[in-house]
């Protein structure tokens, strides 16, 4: 299996393994900048040089090599969970992508027609829905793919960052550091203090670079007003292991700060069974 979503720079100074929804862009950024001394002229996302992906057939035996004899500070990043489905909801259900498509072809026909997800729509700048409504629908289809692999097989955006972190572990891999968003720039200087760069980055001047900022509707209520009883049933049903191993706060999703540091022995005990 290797170490899928994983990312490292050429120079080979630390090792990522990349959270979708959890400041990836900005990071991936950051490490470019780190060896080259300037930013990926696009998304971080579609780079095919200047950084060692796991998705580039060259760099495998390179980061396979390395984290196995974790040669290099590793590291990765998350969030809490409810603003992270959220933000996947607005980002790649109701926005336009990059592309000037909608996410994944005929997922939103599918929703809307399964479901009865609604996502708006640009020409009516997104206000032509319940975003409520339709996002509590999502969760439901977003249970259901996780749970069960119906109707589609779950997507990265949506599936839990406990699955995404495990594949690194169980593979051979060790994190020094598992940090949050919400506490971005102190869990990012840890990383950059405690790694060798051809190029310093100064933190405070590092725009944010949110790829899936402005191409879709703005969350128009406050991250609790989505989800009542139901949805906390399922969001727990779904992450159960989120709350739980990086401490963030389940029973008030009004709270988005995590509630403690995460444990990485205990990380790395319960994701590497």
């Amino acid at each position: 299996m290797g170490f899928p979503g994983t990312w490292m720079t050429e120079s080979e100074s630390v090792v990522y393994r990349v959270v979708p929804k959890c400041a990836c862009s900005t990071i991936g950024q950051i490490m470019f900048y780190s060896d080259h001394g300037r930013f990926f002229d696009g998304d971080i996302h579609d780079a095919t040089e200047g950084m060692h992906k796991w998705s580039r057939a060259d760099s495998q035996p390179v980061i396979e090599a390395n984290v196995r004899a974790h040669r290099s500070y590793a590291f990765t990043c998350v969030r809490n969970p409810y603003t992270r489905i959220l933000s996947s909801f607005f980002d790649k259900i109701c926005g336009i992508q990059r592309n000037g498509k909608r996410y994944r072809g005929n997922l939103v026909p599918l929703l809307t027609q399964r479901y009865g997800v609604q996502v708006g729509t640009p020409e009516a700048n997104f206000e032509d829905f319940d975003q409520i409504t339709s996002f509590r629908r999502f969760l439901l289809f977003a249970r259901d793919t996780i749970r069960w692999k119906k109707p589609m097989e779950p997507d990265i955006h949506w599936s839990a960052m406990s699955g995404h972190i495990s594949t690194f572990i169980v593979n051979g891999g060790r994190y020094d550091s598992i940090f949050f968003t919400e506490r971005f720039d102190e869990g990012m200087q840890k990383v950059l203090d405690a790694i060798e760069v051809r190029h310093p980055v100064n933190l405070k001047t590092i725009p944010r670079f949110n790829e899936s900022e402005g191409h879709g509707p703005k969350r128009a209520h406050p991250v609790e007003a989505y989800f009542d009883d139901l949805s906390m049933h399922l969001m727990f049903e779904i992450y159960k292991r989120d709350f739980q191993l990086f401490r963030y706060d389940f029973e008030n999703p009004a709270n988005k700060m995590p509630k403690g540091e995460v444990d990485l022995d205990e990380v790395h005990a319960k994701l590497g069974e």
